[in-house]
């Protein structure tokens, strides 16, 4: 890493990336910053927060801001508070990449279009996933009419999971960016703290094995971070919004709150390049999904 003290336009800035949910958002900040910062499943409210992922270039230092995906219905509290996290990523950034999904063109991205529209930030088209188009064909009359508008300041194609066009967007973003030094030291990956990261590294596991509507109504706290024992001991409480479904959630003998566990662990080792014990306790507050307070308290949720 070149010293930013002896580069004289060094730049540093937020970048947002806004988008309908399940577009990649998530797999595009993990491959940008080499780093599982934001969890990835293929269900919708994966990322509840905004997470900043930190790249350190010789040049510039990008700050990429993941934000959830845009509500459709606003009524609970942390809906409201997901599409809040949106609005601001998007007013305090420097450039906004606004993400879809190649040869795909749903009302939602329409919506996030129409905000991104009300804000003087420039904005970036990014087309996710043109990999998964086998009839290229059919990619250039969807480009036509969804990608020619000149709002767009540049338009790019690319594939967040394999990495394709990544190089070419990592050396347009540092122009829109201001001169400034560094915010971050440069071997920061994330603004997150670890406790953080190991609790949305839990909650993905809750996210990939749990099905139908109980994934919304759960949320995990790091109750437990303990340094001074060998494993690492790790106690996190997993809340969800029904008495039926703690029985669920813990499986018949306990069997599948152990393979949440184990999967569980196993990220969180890789993470933090230590061994760990975690262990996982289910605690009940109904109505969890729309109590501003525990919501406040968990950081769900702002004023």
């Amino acid at each position: 890493m070149t010293d930013q003290t002896a580069v004289a336009d060094y730049r540093c800035g937020f970048v947002a990336i806004a988008g309908r949910a399940n577009v990649g958002k998530s797999t595009l900040l993990n491959r940008l910053v080499d780093e599982s910062v934001s969890i990835v499943t293929h269900k919708p409210q994966t990322t509840r927060h905004r997470i900043n992922g930190i790249l350190s270039l010789d040049t510039a230092q990008l700050v990429f801001v993941d934000t959830p995906g845009l509500q459709q219905r606003s009524g609970l509290a942390l809906n409201r508070s997901m599409n809040k996290a949106v609005y601001q990523a998007v007013a305090d950034a420097d450039v906004v990449l606004f993400m879809v999904s190649a040869g795909r063109w749903q009302q939602t991205d329409q919506q996030v279009l129409e905000l991104l529209k009300k804000s003087s930030t420039p904005v970036l088209l990014v087309v996710n996933q043109v990999d998964r188009m086998t009839d290229r064909e059919q990619l250039l009359p969807w480009l036509d009419e969804h990608a020619r508008d000149p709002f767009y300041q540049q338009v790019l194609l690319i594939s967040a999971l394999r990495g394709d066009g990544l190089a070419e967007l990592l050396r347009l973003l540092p122009a829109y960016l201001p001169v400034s030094p560094p915010l971050y030291p440069t071997d920061q990956l994330s603004d997150r703290s670890v406790r953080f990261l190991c609790a949305e590294l839990v909650r993905e596991q809750l996210l990939r094995r749990m099905h139908k509507e109980l994934p919304y109504g759960m949320h995990v706290e790091i109750e437990e971070f303990d340094e001074s024992t060998k494993p690492i001991t790790i106690g996190a409480v997993i809340w969800v919004d029904r008495e039926s479904h703690k029985g669920m959630l813990i499986g018949k003998g306990g069997l599948n709150l152990k393979q949440i566990g184990r999967a569980s662990r196993q990220r969180i080792e890789k993470l933090i390049d230590a061994h760990v014990h975690l262990r996982l306790w289910v605690r009940v507050q109904e109505g969890w999904t729309d109590n501003v307070n525990m919501l406040q308290k968990s950081g769900l949720f702002s004023e």
